[in-house]
């Protein structure tokens, strides 16, 4: 079986607001977000990290819109890294591929996901991702250009991220045991001597951080 971990455990105060539960095309964020994983023919449950407050909304949320893979809320961590372990302790032991996404891309598309469940069940580790299309430039503290940077090879990480259930658990401890922060999976799974295969995202898959990001978003949508 292959689960999906939402995390939607962070606090949004960049915002000003809580991100997740926005308004977005007639539903909130994560609703979007809960949906396109409902919708995906390889996901067989759903598991929601987040503090309690908005996980009790979400669990509402979840039945009113009746996602039928969805199993429960589980607390988040200080970190990210802790909030994702959280969710990875709460899988069954009968999973074997796990997806990790945020809450905060509510444009993901179920075909993507089925693509990166699809490569990492013979890799063992895939993760969507896009080109870097622009120029890119290295600058000073003081905001000055020092350098250029070839853009080749280079990518932008997205989510869902997934993996083998034991090799990501097996990464996170290692990340545990050593202190380390990391900001994603794929990052934890590389400290750990892994590969992870991407899988080019050609659809939009942005990541709610700023109020403006909610208005193209709705353009964005689907």
């Amino acid at each position: 079986m292959t689960a999906a971990i939402i995390v939607a455990a962070g606090s949004g105060s960049r915002m000003g607001f809580d991100k997740l539960l926005a308004p977005l095309a007639g539903h909130p964020v994560i609703a979007h977000t809960l949906l396109a994983f409902e919708a995906c023919r390889e996901i067989d449950d759903i598991w929601v990290v987040s503090g309690t407050e908005r996980g009790e909304i979400i669990r509402d949320l979840a039945e009113e819109l009746r996602i039928t893979k969805f199993r429960g809320i589980v607390p988040g961590g200080a970190e990210r890294h802790l909030s994702v372990w959280n969710g990875l302790l709460a899988l069954p032991a009968k999973c074997r591929l796990v997806a990790v996404h945020d809450g905060a891309r509510p444009l993901i598309q179920p075909s993507q996901i089925s693509r990166c469940i699809e490569k990492a069940a013979t890799t063992g580790a895939a993760a969507s991702a896009r080109r870097v299309t622009e120029t890119v430039k290295r600058a000073d503290a003081a905001g000055v250009v020092t350098a250029s940077v070839e853009r080749e090879g280079l990518w932008i990480m997205e989510t869902p991220q997934v993996f083998s259930l034991p090799l990501l658990r097996a990464a996170y401890e290692e990340v545990l045991r050593h202190g380390a922060l990391v900001t994603d999976e794929v990052s934890a799974v590389e400290l750990a001597g892994h590969a992870t295969t991407l899988v080019e995202n050609a659809a939009s898959n942005l990541k709610i951080t700023q109020p403006g990001d909610i208005e193209l978003a709705a353009r964005l949508i689907l």
